[in-house]
Parts: C-alpha cells; structure tokens; sequence
C-alpha cells in the first residue's frame, strides 16, 4: 500500500502519560452527554433513562475490546484509530476513508453543538445577563481551545487532567448527597412510553458514550501507547458508565423529568434542590469544565484523522504541516476550528450533528465486523494482537458488538422511515430536520468524491515522480 509521507505522524510529540491518558477519554465522554442528553432522553422514556445507560454500557465495552486489541499492535503507535485499523486489515483505503471522512463530519458537528452547549451554562452561571451573546461566548470557546490545541499536545493533556479532576469532583459533590434525598415516586411510571419510547432513547443516550474511539487519536502522542491505552480504554468507559449510572439515578430521583427536560442547565437545577448555593455554583462549574474537555477532545480528532489522510496521499501535503516547534498539526486544526464556527454561524448546527451519532454507530459496526475477519484477511496483523484477553473473548465482543451497533442502525432507520413517510422533503429541510440516513448518504457521497479525486491526485503525482 502506498505511503507517500511515510514519516509525519513521527514529528508528533509523546508528551501524554497515562493520567493525561485518562483525562483524555473521560474527558471528552463525560461531557454534554450526561448534562444535557440525560434530560432530553426523559421525553422519550422517562425515568428507564437508567436502564439505558445500564445497557449501553457492555455494548460499549464490546465495542471497545477491537479498538483495543488493535491499538495494541503497532498501529497503536499512530494517530489513525479505526481509519488505520480497517485500511490495514483489509488492504484498501476507500472504505475507511469515507468511514474516516463522516467521523470527521461528526466531529465538527459536535465541537460545534458542544460550544453551543458551553455557552448555554455560561449564561446560566451569569444569572441570564449573558443571554444576548450566546453566539460571541461558543466562538469565543471555540477560539480559545484551537489556542491551547496549537501551544502543543503537552498544554492539551495539563487541561484535560485539571478540568476532569473539577468536573469529576462535581459530580461527587452532586451524587453522594443526592443519594440520601431521592425521592421513588419520581422513577413512577419506569416507562412512560413503553418499548418503542425505550428503545428510541437508546439512540440519544448513545451520544453520551459517542467518542470513546476517540483515545485513538491521541496513540500518536501518547508514551508506551500500545501497552497503555488499550488498559486505559477499557478501566476508563467502566469508570464513565458508573458515573453515568449514578448521576442519571440522582437526577430523576431528586427532580420531576419535566422540569429536567425545561432546564437549559438541568444538572445546575438538580443540585439547586438539595444543595447550599455554594455547591451548588460549584456543580455548575462542573458541568462547565465537563463540556470543555469534550470540546477539547472533539477539537483534537479531526486533526490527527487529516495526519494520516496526508501520509496516505489522500489529502493535500500542506494539510499535514506540524510545526516544529509546537509538534502540533496547525493547518489541520484550523481548518477543525473554522467548520465548528462555520455552523454556530449559519444557524445549519443539524446538517452536521443530526447524523453524528448514527455515522459513529455505523463506523463502529464496520470496525468490529472487520475485526472479527482479521485472522483471515490480515494474519500477520492478527498475529501481532497483543492484548491482555483470550482470542475466543475478543470474537464474542466483536459479536456482540455488532448485534448491538446493528440494533441501533435499525431503530435509526425505523424512525428516520417514520419522518420519511410524514414529511415532505421541503418541510424537513425547513424544520432542519433532514434524517440520519438522508444525510449519511449526502456526507458519504460527498466523501466518496473527495476519496475518487484524492486518488486521481495522488496517481498524478506518481505519474510526475517518476516521469512516465
């Protein structure tokens, strides 16, 4: 396979150690997730909202268990996750490229949403005297993040580990005492709109887990990364799951779903019932701090995919520019900054977000469906797996991983089938309300296309290099 800037990912820095490791994917998962999705998962199925993260939660981790045992082999040393992993295995870019390419689309969406999201609980900590600049407040946060993303990887993993140590105790100081005041008529009715409700939560709740993947990303710049991360990936989704267990268990237990859902700073609101008011501004802080390690950890990604598109001759070489000094990909993250401040400013939030959470479900689905074929389409890559579990334990995994990410492609298409048949295309293009599966076919065509042209760019080279 051609690889025509062999060496680029190599000018990274290995600044990120096992804390700034951790920091890293609690980070960017426990983010707007579990402060706003929570809330709105209520509308859909009540108080089962606990159940569902209580079911996402083995699915992740099978799910995960692939990434791991691929970050365990020398591709754990490069920035690529799923985008190496499939290429490599199956001896062909085109499949993970547009895979990569709606992953990237995915990011922007919610680098976007999740500064949006930033500026909604700034409001709320300024008593609604910031209301009127909720668009200058999630530029201004998207500025501010592309800063430290260019100072150097090593000013990444110092916030990530400061800020998830914030909102970590946060959610401490919300959930012990809230224990003690839950009150059971609220968890009364578990389902409010029975099976069909439940599993169309599954989908939103999802997005609380969405991002997981990302800590491949960073094995480019992480020390020893194909002995620490696939370890940290595991032990870190367990610890994100409890915290999403128990917070989902206080918040409905301590406050009525619809005032939850009214909140645009439901977690504030919660700790507001119980706690003095000094606590209370200090979980709000907390979930300030949480949407900023995501945003922090969604600004990154985009970046590290465009490294590997650039060694790879699928995407032009002053995209992979890493400037000496800073061992950071500049250009790219720029680029990263400027889409998520593109859609804050068109209002268009939900031509990239809408299909975020089903492109990643359908990535991870193909990821682990190709990793079930490994030993037969790659065994020498197969034979270099070197993680901790039993080859039998790693198969069912990836089995139950893709029943479980193939369920949810399913409810997605029942209820996008749903709107298709209810609206018309102009009134779903006036409600910003296109369908997953009408904008996963428009993002992967779209990528198809710059996948076709970046070919013929590269034969071209090829042709130039060698005079033919």
């Amino acid at each position: 396979m051609p690889n025509p800037v062999p060496d680029l990912s190599s000018r990274l820095r290995r600044d990120l150690g096992t804390l700034e490791s951790y920091a890293a994917l609690i980070g960017i998962l426990i983010g707007a997730g579990i402060f706003q999705v929570t809330s709105q998962a209520w509308a859909l199925t009540g108080p089962s909202v606990i159940l569902g993260y209580l079911l996402l939660t083995p699915a992740i981790l099978a799910t995960s268990i692939p990434y791991a045992a691929y970050l365990s082999t020398p591709l754990g040393r490069e920035p690529g996750g799923e985008y190496l992993h499939i290429s490599r295995t199956l001896k062909g870019l085109r499949l993970a490229y547009v895979g990569a390419w709606l992953k990237i689309i995915s990011y922007i969406g919610a680098g976007a949403y999740l500064a949006n999201a930033m500026a909604g609980y700034l409001i709320a900590l300024s008593g609604n005297r910031l209301a009127a600049f909720r668009l200058p407040l999630a530029l201004t946060a998207l500025v501010v993040f592309y800063l430290i993303h260019v100072i150097g990887i090593r000013w990444f993993g110092r916030f990530q580990v400061l800020m998830s140590a914030l909102k970590c105790l946060a959610l401490l100081v919300l959930i012990v005492p809230g224990l003690f005041v839950l009150q059971s008529s609220n968890y009364v009715p578990f389902f409010t709109h029975g099976a069909s409700g439940f599993g169309a939560s599954l989908l939103p709740l999802f997005f609380a887990y969405a991002g997981f993947e990302s800590i491949a990303q960073t094995a480019g710049e992480v020390k020893d990364s194909t002995h620490r991360l696939p370890r940290i990936l595991l032990k870190g989704i367990t610890i994100t799951a409890l915290f999403y267990v128990f917070t989902s268990v206080v918040t409905f237990g301590v406050l009525p779903g619809g005032r939850l859902q009214a909140s645009s700073a439901p977690m504030a609101e919660v700790a507001s019932i119980y706690l003095p008011a000094g606590a209370a501004k200090f979980v709000t802080i907390g979930a300030i701090a949480a949407i900023m390690t995501a945003l922090n950890g969604t600004i990154f990604v985009p970046s590290r995919l465009a490294i590997m598109f650039v060694e790879d001759g699928l995407a032009p070489r002053w995209l992979g520019f890493i400037n000496k000094a800073t061992a950071t990909p500049i250009r790219a993250l720029t680029l990263t900054m400027l889409g998520c401040a593109l859609l804050l400013l068109s209002g268009q939030l939900s031509l990239a977000l809408n299909v975020a959470v089903f492109a990643l479900v359908v990535l991870y689905f193909i990821h682990s469906l190709v990793f079930l074929f490994l030993p037969r389409l790659n065994p020498s890559l197969a034979s270099e797996v070197e993680i901790n579990l039993p080859r039998p334990v790693q198969q069912v995994a990836a089995v139950v991983s893709v029943l479980a990410m193939g369920l949810m492609i399913v409810i997605q298409l029942r209820q996008d089938a749903a709107v298709l048949t209810t609206q018309t295309l102009s009134q779903r293009i006036n409600n910003q309300s296109l369908t997953s599966i009408e904008l996963l076919i428009v993002w992967g065509v779209v990528g198809a296309g710059l996948y076709q042209l970046a070919r013929m760019q590269r034969n071209v080279s090829k042709v130039d290099v060698h005079g033919d």
